[in-house]
């Protein structure tokens, strides 16, 4: 499954990479702390809409561009069959699985997982 929030954050890190900029010159521009930009662009956080305008205004970019971008990638991968071919054999156990695409796509960077260990839940009595 690819997430919305990867997509997005691959779609906004290629555009400023695109203009030769750095993540302070956007986050100044479109007033959000640095840490937080960073986060949207690795895909680790849900920006708000309001975020997403701010940024694509501080890109020179229309929201409506972003999205529809966003919107083609979403569509390539939903009708792409067998896009991840496994790596590793490994891949059922509880560390990292690592994935490859199988052909050059806009969905290269999006389609990069890392499967966290899973933690024992204590509840308390």
């Amino acid at each position: 499954m690819v997430l919305l929030r990867r997509v997005i954050g691959d779609a906004l890190r290629a555009r400023r990479q695109g203009q030769h900029r750095t993540l302070r010159e956007v986050s100044t521009a479109a007033n959000v702390s640095l840490g937080y930009l960073s986060e949207i662009e690795r895909g680790q956080k849900e920006a708000s809409s309001e975020l997403l305008a701010a940024i694509c205004d501080a890109l020179g970019a229309r929201l409506s561009e972003l999205l529809s971008e966003v919107s083609n990638t979403l569509a390539l991968a939903e009708n792409m069959e067998g896009v991840l071919v496994p790596i590793d054999e490994k891949a059922s156990s509880d560390r990292d699985v690592s994935v490859s695409v199988r052909q050059e796509s806009p969905l290269k960077a999006t389609l990069h997982a890392t499967r966290k260990p899973k933690r024992d839940i204590v509840y308390a009595a």
